[in-house]
């Protein structure tokens, strides 16, 4: 990859839509989908296969799937399992890379999964024996802090990832689950993270409680990470995370990037076109900074 170009991975039709109370119009969502592939996104997280009582915003999880996996070929459209009987769903619904979150933090693999630790990555080892094609991706939630237990030892993220590593897996992202890591932080972790693992390509989930988000986002370019997932309008955060934000939203990291002279093969004014339909008719007050100035 040209080192000065970023893959951005969309998520907000996943992560930032999971929490809505109001149930999305399926329509809508694929409106919004849409808009993000006439932007040029590449690979979005387009929902979750999680049981509806769950999370009842992903009911339609299959519908979403099998409607844009025929029709866009050249976007790779990834969903978030909780288990094999998810995956199983997603397999069935045309989905070919998923997403299997691990918290480093047990209380808040407890809250989110209601498993321990030990019991999701066997979990995550009987979906890679089952499923040999599928590419999975691991999040590593809560790899720069819980809210529960507090700060999160780099030993037990690096744990994690050789147990990821040891699975199968073929993907490794890090999540600031809550956003409370600041650059400093940031930096220490994907030092130690890139100095273990050197033949390990990283991505990072970054959210902005803090308002560091951004500011991370810098960091970890400086370190040589390339891989950011993001939501449109700044949307998401995760429902077992007292007092978490949404993830850095798409427009303003893109818009950062693209003033830093990086090529994210975005475009930021169609992209600024769905993030006003979000605006509009999914959430109105949404934290993205671009999504709030008055635009011409």
């Amino acid at each position: 990859m040209n080192k000065n170009t970023v893959n951005i991975v969309e998520v907000c039709p996943r992560d930032g839509f999971q929490n809505l109370e109001n149930f999305i119009p399926t329509s809508k969502k694929l409106e919004i989908i849409e808009g993000l592939i006439a932007a040029g996104f590449k690979k979005i997280q387009t929902t979750s296969f999680v049981h509806p009582k769950a999370v009842p915003q992903m009911r339609d999880a299959a519908e979403i799937a099998e409607t844009v996996i025929p029709k866009y070929p050249e976007v790779t459209f990834t969903a978030l399992v909780p288990n094999l009987h998810g995956a199983e769903a997603a397999y069935k619904a045309g989905i070919r890379e998923i997403s299997y979150v691990i918290s480093a933090s047990e209380s808040h693999n407890r809250e989110n999964v209601r498993r321990t630790i030990a019991e999701s990555f066997e979990a995550l080892a009987d979906i890679r024996k089952r499923f040999a094609d599928l590419i999975i991706k691991i999040d590593i939630a809560t790899a720069f802090g819980c809210p529960f237990e507090g700060d999160v030892p780099v030993e037990k993220v690096c744990e994690m990832i050789d147990k990821a590593i040891e699975i199968g897996v073929d993907d490794i992202y890090l999540a600031d689950t809550i956003g409370v890591a600041n650059p400093a932080q940031m930096g220490n972790v994907l030092d130690v993270v890139a100095a273990k693992y050197p033949s390990v390509a990283f991505g990072l989930h970054l959210h902005d409680t803090r308002g560091m988000g951004l500011a991370n986002v810098v960091v970890a370019l400086q370190k040589g990470f390339d891989t950011f997932e993001s939501a449109a309008g700044g949307l998401g955060g995760c429902p077992f995370a007292p007092g978490a934000a949404g993830n850095i939203a798409t427009e303003d990291l893109v818009n950062m990037l693209e003033q830093m002279g990086y090529e994210t093969g975005i475009a930021l004014e169609q992209l600024l076109k769905t993030v006003d339909v979000i605006k509009a008719d999914v959430k109105s007050d949404l934290t993205g900074h671009l999504a709030n100035i008055c635009r011409q």
